[in-house]
């Protein structure tokens, strides 16, 4: 057959499919969303509540916490019962932590929001262990990859979405008045001015759930392919994977590669805007513009980079692209003026291939452990939570916002470290490199 001929007889996304990807797409989009919306509130809550830099991570150990309690769970929910029923607990967990914040911002009480954002997360741990597999299912094994990276191209778009979302109803609604100015008001005063600043920070929560339940109500309706390969009355020897997995020296170590590189990625997201309000002087509105445009960058890397993994191996360009991002965040550390942030936005552009290569060197040759061991692979996202949160304490302890960009440098470097110690142990184009691109 000619080129063409093959082409023709190839389909990424199968005709009777095409319904169910959409719905499914929608997921990879909602995540992103939320992700990046709840950068915003650590520079928020900042303001809000007078909070230091290491009680806005909070934030994140609410929301990575969660993914780190409910990726083994949701494993074994989407193999007993399906993917269907795990896409849909998922998305409503995701739709109740939203709606949440409304009660949250009633009570104007820090830990209702974190409450809130803990069930949120749950929801999204469980819709990444069930969406990204189910549509790596819903075809022919021969465009699995093709028809991932596609469902994928949402997630970004997603990103920027939330991050407009928080730069516009959550940063645009902050009162000017800074934590000394606060500390001087009465708390009628004080109560009046949190009060709005919250329900700015409730709106585009609540909003989004609603959305989100007309596409539940549409999947819970619709009857949803199996997907290739299903099977729901399948078991999970989970002690006996387990010990297998901890013998596996590769998988140990992309497990806590993975740890460090999500936590520099959500170190460098999480103070961005920080960074930029110290740097430049402007304010958090102002200074979300700048994480906008890190966001952008990030999704024209992803596929600049997927293009490069045709000519040069993917252990090859992350070790490459790692020890580039160390850098440029050490440049960002030492510098006090516009050179940090453009150093700073530069960093996203190195970050995009992170995840899924680590990802993907982790699984390699794990045959039927894959399942437990990529819920061990989101597991590690908790680092999220801890390399922030430590960031957090050295931002506090020197009181330069900048000085604290050391700490995913580090992780930067142990993540190049790992690309070129594995280089060579996978086979080349590995469809696994290609998998959960974040």
């Amino acid at each position: 057959m000619s080129d063409v001929d093959i082409k023709a007889t190839r389909h990424v996304v199968e005709p009777g499919h095409v319904f169910a990807f959409a719905l499914i797409s929608s997921m990879f989009f909602a995540w992103g969303l939320a992700a990046n919306m709840t950068d915003t509130l650590l520079a928020a809550f900042k303001r809000i509540l007078s909070l230091t830099d290491f009680q806005t991570t909070f934030v994140q150990y609410a929301y990575f916490g969660a993914y780190f309690c409910f990726a083994i769970p949701a494993s074994v929910l989407v193999k007993r019962f399906g993917y269907k029923t795990g896409i849909l607990a998922g998305l409503g967990l995701y739709i109740v932590g939203a709606l949440l914040f409304h009660p949250a911002s009633v009570s104007m009480r820090y830990e209702s929001f974190l409450l809130a954002l803990y069930v949120l997360a749950a929801g999204l741990s469980i819709l990444e262990t069930s969406a990204n597999p189910y549509v790596y299912a819903l075809g022919t094994a021969d465009t699995a990859t093709q028809r991932l990276n596609l469902a994928q191209a949402f997630n970004p778009i997603g990103a920027i979405t939330g991050a407009l979302l928080g730069k516009f109803f959550i940063l645009g609604n902050l009162h000017h008045a800074d934590a000394h100015t606060r500390a001087g008001l009465d708390s009628v005063s004080l109560h009046a001015i949190q009060r709005t600043e919250l329900a700015g920070v409730m709106t585009p929560y609540v909003g989004v759930a609603c959305a989100l339940l007309l596409i539940w109500l549409i999947i819970a309706a619709r009857k949803m392919p199996l997907g290739a390969g299903t099977d729901s009355t399948q078991r999970v020897d989970l002690l006996a994977t387990a010990m297998r997995l901890l013998h596996r020296g590769r998988y140990l170590s992309a497990v806590g590669t993975q740890f460090l590189y999500v936590g520099a990625q959500v170190g460098i997201w999480s103070f961005t805007i920080r960074y930029v309000m110290d740097r430049l002087g402007v304010n958090e509105a102002q200074a979300a513009t700048y994480y906008t445009a890190s966001l952008v960058l990030f999704f024209i890397s992803r596929f600049a980079c997927t293009w490069l993994m045709n000519v040069i191996r993917a252990e090859i360009l992350l070790g490459v692209l790692a020890g580039l991002a160390a850098a440029l965040t050490v440049v960002a550390a030492l510098s006090h003026d516009k050179l940090g942030v453009c150093a700073l936005i530069g960093v996203s552009g190195c970050m995009s291939l992170m995840f899924p290569t680590i990802y993907g060197i982790g699984l390699a040759g794990l045959g039927a452990d894959a399942k437990l061991g990529g819920a061990g692979l989101v597991m590690a996202i908790v680092g999220g939570a801890v390399v922030t949160g430590f960031q957090g304490i050295v931002s506090d302890r020197l009181g330069d916002i900048g000085e604290s960009f050391v700490v995913p440098a580090v992780c930067f470097v142990a993540v190049a470290i790992f690309a070129f110690a594995t280089r060579g142990t996978t086979e080349q184009g590995a469809p696994a490199v290609h998998v959960l691109l974040e």
